[in-house]
């Protein structure tokens, strides 16, 4: 797996991937950029919500689960002596369907933290890694 970042100008860069999909980041103007674009440490945990995001509803479907619809929230808490770390990070599952398995649910979070995730492996390595759901009727 590999991507390529270029910049292009001022606080902007394209990071590529070997798919061909791109993402854009870039900074605020307070520190010279113009705000086009995703900051590194917002796609972090954007990252980190798909990745799980994708193992969940992927375990869920194979176990025949109903699910209508489903969000992921994402809260990194930065260390107050250095606010550039995560020391905490707190993902939240809403799951919507017809008679959603609490139990299937909590099987296929663990799973994908624990085993299949590959952001959330390798952030767990730095960061506290917490999780709720919650299981909204269709």
């Amino acid at each position: 797996m590999k991507t390529r970042i270029k910049y292009v100008e001022n606080m902007k860069f394209i990071g590529t991937a070997d798919s061909g999909h791109s993402v854009v980041m870039d900074a605020p103007p307070s520190v010279g950029g113009n705000d086009s674009g995703a900051r590194p440490s917002e796609l972090l945990l954007s990252g980190f919500g798909g990745c799980s995001g994708m193992d969940v509803i992927s375990i869920l479907r194979k176990k025949k689960q109903d699910v209508t619809n489903f969000e992921i929230n994402v809260d990194g808490t930065t260390a107050e002596n250095h606010p550039r770390y995560f020391t905490d990070i707190h993902i939240e599952y809403v799951i919507t369907g017809r008679d959603i398995s609490e139990e299937a649910v909590k099987r296929a979070i663990d799973l994908s933290l624990d085993k299949y995730c590959m952001v959330g492996t390798t952030i767990n390595k730095a960061a506290n890694i917490t999780y709720s759901y919650k299981i909204q009727e269709a």
